[in-house]
């Protein structure tokens, strides 16, 4: 008998659906043994020897598989093809190893590695077996050692100089640091006016409107309304001219197919999905064997997955929807293994069959992945554009068409039909225009956007900051502990995020740098490489760290949270006043005596001269979910119950404004 161990029943169960009855497949149900929680558990004076016990409530399951060990001939690691799998089949095969040193027969043990759940990848790695990858182990071990050196070290600093019950981490400081420094840009930024000036012009067979482009030969600037009167008053009494006409059709090439970032940022886009609920559901389809693994940085594709895309691609829309030469994309990431795939469907299925297994939300998902990728493999989509200048004296205008003539990849990926496209009407050099109308239009320049989750996502990227397994977990991390709240889907930090980023940059400047961060980032792949060892990167990393550790701790100033006063007296003491302060759990409001007085109670925040859409009579207030999501409601609530994920636009004004 052949055992194979996986991490999930999921897994395990379509595993079971491809093999016969000589095999059995058990779940460990994730990482079985892991650093402990109550203490460091890393040997700094001697290589940084990481001491592992059991995972909770994992000895139950490991007793199970140890005694199907037993009866094995050979005992398959099927865990996830990625460092965090590598770890978790290395720990269970050790587990396992030990508890069969003293009995007779001693199954060996192999590892299997595939990148789909299908039945010809599971034959083809099982009849390919490989020993565990300890380059992958290493650099998962070496993350999570680090880590935790960074955590354990850095957060009682926090507790000291800040306040209780903070953290720090290598990454999501960095992530939070993105965060803070974009708030201060919005907050410094200083709008400057501008105007724009368009133009309605009018020829035989049609009309079309003209923006304002040059004058005197240099770009129109305009920064404030009087010069803008006399550009308008000076084009009323243009003679209006047709300069020059541009027409030429562009090729519109696709997309790649998703890598695990891309993946996450699209479903952010499209879904509104947070990466943890994409990665969510993208576990679900890749266990259920209906796409290849979904944390990948790859965008190789097998040769079988191209066949698959052209046999689809012809058979469906015809040939002139497939390019001359197949589609070959050059990954970015120098370190991304070829032997992975991009993220794909292992075979074109009907969405219904994915709805009845995974669920609308997985046939959401799985339905953009397939689009994505018959997409990447589709002939480019044509547009002819028309670029016109036009003159009107000493002033030029600029008018530009778009036509969509053939709709190539985005048949199945960002709609067919073009929506913002741009006729313009028939025009030759010389024609002589009428002018309609001129429209001058007030303008500030905006301060730059914050940041959404695909955003950051892609900023962290960028940055080399973070791996396809980590975006999901530092984003949630950073929501969790109140260092940053989400607003109308924009990150926005809070008091203590922007407190303690302000602590780390001064005192921890190395870790907060971006480049440092990524130059870890690059020691950790160059671990997984085989090209360093592990400890050698920790040590490196250590001793600077940990003398800059005591320096801070021994004589940084305490730093105070500014708090937000509500303007009221406390009701309990009449001493104190009622201040706003973040807690676990959210905003609450309490007395600014606190401890020597605890009154507290739960805080609401009004949207300022805003009535309720439904009912007309109470107020429109952000609430908070139990899980900490915000979302807007009725102050009347429950005798009213209007709520929404997002702000009324289109609300009554307060009734002092009716």
């Amino acid at each position: 008998m052949k055992l194979i161990v996986v991490e999930s029943p999921t897994k395990a169960k379509t595993l079971n659906r491809f093999l016969g009855s000589s095999f059995e497949v058990i779940a460990s149900m994730g990482h079985v043994r892991d650093l402990p929680k109550s203490s460091l558990g890393v040997d700094v004076d001697h290589n940084f020897e990481p001491t592992y016990e059991i995972a909770d409530k994992k000895g139950q399951v490991i007793k199970e598989i140890t005694a199907s060990a037993k009866k094995a001939d050979t005992v398959i690691i099927a865990t996830d093809p990625d460092r965090e799998g590598e770890a978790i089949g290395y720990h269970m095969q050790w587990l396992l190893q030990e508890a069969l040193k003293k009995t007779k027969k001693k199954p060996d043990f192999v590892r299997a590695t595939f990148h789909e759940i299908t039945k010809a990848a599971i034959d083809h790695a099982i009849s390919n077996p490989e020993k565990i990858n300890l380059n992958l182990v290493d650099a998962q071990q070496a993350r999570r050692v680090l880590d935790r050196l960074v955590g354990y070290k850095l957060s009682p600093v926090l507790w000291k100089k800040i306040r209780r019950g903070l953290s720090a981490g290598r990454v999501q400081s960095v992530a939070v640091k993105l965060i803070v420094e974009r708030e201060k840009e919005i907050t410094a930024f200083k709008p400057e006016e501008y105007w724009e000036i368009k133009t309605r012009l009018k020829v035989k067979n049609g009309e079309f409107i003209a923006d304002l482009y040059k004058i005197d030969g240099k770009l129109a600037k305009i920064t404030n309304g009087k010069d803008a009167n006399q550009i308008v008053n000076g084009l009323k009494k243009s003679t209006y001219l047709v300069n020059s006409i541009d027409q030429k059709e562009v090729s519109q090439n696709p997309m790649p197919p998703f890598i695990t970032s891309t993946m996450q940022r699209s479903a952010a886009n499209f879904f509104g999905w947070s990466s943890k609920k994409t990665m969510r559901q993208a576990q679900q389809l890749y266990e259920q064997g209906f796409i290849t693994y979904h944390r990948t940085d790859s965008l190789n594709l097998s040769n079988e997955a191209l066949n698959m895309a052209k046999a689809y691609i012809t058979q469906e829309f015809g040939v002139k929807y497939y390019p001359e030469k197949t589609r070959v994309f050059k990954t970015a990431s120098k370190l991304a293994q070829e032997a992975h795939e991009a993220i794909r469907p292992t075979m074109i299925r009907s969405i219904d069959i994915i709805e009845q297994a995974c669920g609308l939300q997985g046939k959401k998902l799985y339905q953009l992945i397939t689009n994505r990728f018959l997409a990447s493999q589709m002939a480019a989509a044509k547009v002819f554009k028309t670029t016109v200048i036009v003159s009107a004296d000493k002033y030029l205008l600029k008018a530009v068409g778009e036509i969509q003539t053939f709709d190539g990849w985005r048949k199945v990926y960002g709609g067919g039909e073009d929506k913002n496209r741009v006729v313009l009407p028939e025009l030759k050099q010389t024609d002589k225009l009428n002018l309609q109308e001129v429209l001058s239009t007030q303008k500030f320049t905006e301060p730059p956007a914050r940041y959404s989750e695909s955003t950051l996502i892609k900023a962290l990227e960028q940055r080399g900051i973070g791996r396809p397994s980590t975006y999901a977990p530092t984003i949630s991390t950073i929501e969790d502990r109140q260092y940053v709240e989400k607003l109308e889907k924009r990150f926005h930090p809070t008091a203590i995020g922007i407190a303690v980023t302000d602590f780390l940059q001064t005192n921890f400047d190395k870790i907060m740098d971006y480049d440092f961060t990524a130059k870890v980032e690059e020691d950790l792949d160059k671990i997984a490489q085989g090209e360093v060892k592990w400890v050698p990167v920790i040590s490196e990393f250590y001793q600077p760290f940990i003398t800059k550790v005591k320096s801070v701790e021994k004589d940084a100033q305490r730093v105070k949270i500014a708090t937000e006063t509500t303007g009221e007296k406390c009701p309990e003491c009449s001493e104190g006043d009622l201040v706003i302060r973040t807690g676990r759990f959210g905003k609450f409001i309490s007395c600014s005596r606190f401890p020597e007085c605890k009154f507290k109670k739960n805080y609401t925040e009004k949207i300022e001269n805003m009535s309720c859409p439904d009912c007309k009579t109470g107020e429109v207030i952000m609430r908070r979910t139990k899980k900490g999501r915000h979302f807007y409601g009725c102050s009347r609530y429950p005798e009213c119950k209007w709520a929404s994920w997002t702000k009324p636009k289109g609300a009554n004004k307060a009734k002092e404004n009716d």
